[in-house]
């Protein structure tokens, strides 16, 4: 047998659900891995050791007893900690949250566990989920594999460097302007935002409801695509799960690219785009034209003002949900107090951090009376023309291409001091978010000092199936290196 590590996740289940491997050995062999590596990568803020062995020996009983195991049998998987594991610690990487253990399971967990997925672990994030660097991490920072002086990505920069660095086979995270496609395209992943609406979001701890979704992270197209048909469809726990929603995702090429439009927005490859990044997407784009695909320029006139609408609607709708951390009812509650309003002031100052105060101060101020229309309102009405534009071009077009990043990983600290940099990270990802359409980031290429470069692909809301086989189709051409 392979070892273990090395293996993808559809041939972990199919090996465990066989009887050709045991759940516990793949289990085991991956804490190893998290022993040697997390003390170099720090992906992980719990490793859940005990209960990882514990049901990866039920799986193991299971299937001894002549039960059939789930499509993810014995395949562990790394949960970005800002999803409810039932009775483990959720902290969102916020001093706020530090202690407080789930009370349930998140409706994708709980998927997981129907179908025998084993969790090894709660990974790192920019706090709350705001950042593009994993630098805003109450705890510590992760870094990336590929090169340890870079960041991962953020805000899902653990579950990005836990897949990379080989300590888990998938994991899962979540997107809200491009914390799964831009850490993934750092960290050399296949990383999905699927259709807003698809994946259930009930246990996920809201930082913009309007815009979170949650999305596998992989080494391979099929991969993901499996874990996505373990979590996606129709939840009526989440009054925003679409009932279209699909569960049955193959991962497998197309057989056929010709006659396939694929647009190019001229918007994104303005100034500003590494060359590195722009050479090698254009040579993913050039390979589907070699098979058939016709590539059209087209145009989303209104990208310009996609960071500016997000950081008017994120930053009041994470306001609004983070309202409840008030010291009172569960996580970090400040000492020494002698008034409700001091109770409320303290532990919110002493609790969150930098990042994460700035973005609650923005969204109050864009939400205050006064403000409400000047700000918030004319954001939601850009966003509307956003979203027009998407479905625009796809009349013309049936996918668009374009970078994930608009650069590599950068190094710690380079763009730390200045969040307006920090926010332009995302400028290609956020788009997405805010029309809700399906889009993910397949490694493309390295660059000269041997980073990962990411291409960002974008289909129509509810086309994840057709977005993932030309995903795969563009995999069979690159044929990117994995880490060993």
């Amino acid at each position: 047998m392979k070892n273990i590590i090395s293996l993808s996740a559809s041939k972990i289940a199919e090996e465990v659900s066989s009887g050709n491997l045991k759940a516990e050995e793949v289990v085991q062999a991956h804490l190893e891995r998290i022993k040697t590596e997390d003390p170099k990568v720090r992906a992980f803020i719990t490793v859940l050791e005990e209960n990882a062995l514990a049901a990866a020996r039920e799986i193991d009983s299971k299937r001894s007893h002549g039960k059939k195991l789930g499509k993810l049998a014995g395949v562990p998987v790394a949960v970005k900690d800002n999803i409810l594991v039932e009775g483990v610690e959720t902290t969102c990487a916020s001093k706020i949250l530090k202690g407080f253990k789930a009370p349930y399971d998140a409706t994708i967990t709980q998927k997981l566990k129907k179908e025998d997925a084993v969790i090894i672990g709660k990974t790192n994030l920019d706090e709350f989920a705001m950042g593009s660097s994993n630098e805003n991490s109450a705890f510590f920072k992760t870094k990336n594999p590929w090169n340890l002086e870079t960041v991962p990505g953020g805000s899902s920069g653990g579950s990005a460097a836990a897949v990379a660095a080989r300590m888990a086979p998938l994991s899962l995270a979540s997107d809200t302007g491009g914390s799964i496609r831009q850490p993934a395209s750092f960290c050399g992943l296949v990383g999905v935002k699927p259709t807003y609406g698809a994946v259930s979001r009930y246990g996920l701890i809201a930082f913009a409801s309007s815009l979170d979704q949650i999305g596998p992270m992989a080494r391979s197209v099929e991969d993901a695509a499996l874990l996505l048909s373990s979590i996606a469809g129709h939840d009526p726990k989440d009054s925003t799960s679409a009932p279209q929603a699909q569960n049955r995702f193959s991962g497998k090429p197309l057989e056929n690219v010709r006659g396939l439009k694929i647009g190019i927005p001229r918007e994104y490859f303005a100034e500003g785009l590494d060359p590195e990044v722009r050479k090698s997407v254009w040579n993913a784009v050039d390979y589907l034209k070699t098979l058939g695909a016709e590539v059209k320029d087209v145009t989303l006139p209104h990208t310009s003002y996609a960071v500016a609408t997000y950081y008017i609607i994120a930053p009041s709708e994470a306001a609004s949900n983070l309202a409840r951390f008030d010291g009172v009812r569960y996580g970090y509650r400040a000492q020494n107090i002698k008034s409700l309003s001091e109770l409320y002031e303290k532990s919110r100052g002493e609790g969150f951090g930098p990042e994460v105060k700035r973005r609650i101060m923005l969204g109050t101020y864009a939400l205050s009376s006064g403000y409400y229309d000047a700000y918030y309102n004319r954001a939601q009405k850009a966003r509307t023309l956003i979203a027009r534009d998407f479905e625009n071009v796809f009349k013309e077009v049936d996918f668009l291409a374009t970078p994930t990043a608009p650069s590599v990983a950068f190094k710690f600290g380079e763009k730390s001091a200045d969040p307006v940099a920090m926010y332009l990270s995302d400028i290609f990802t956020i788009p997405s978010n805010l029309a809700g359409n399906a889009s993910l980031s397949i490694p493309c290429g390295l660059n000269k000092d041997h980073l990962p470069i990411g291409l960002q692909l974008i289909a129509p809301a509810f086309e994840d199936e057709k977005l993932l086989a030309l995903a795969a189709t563009v995999e069979k051409a690159v044929n990117f290196p994995q880490l060993n």
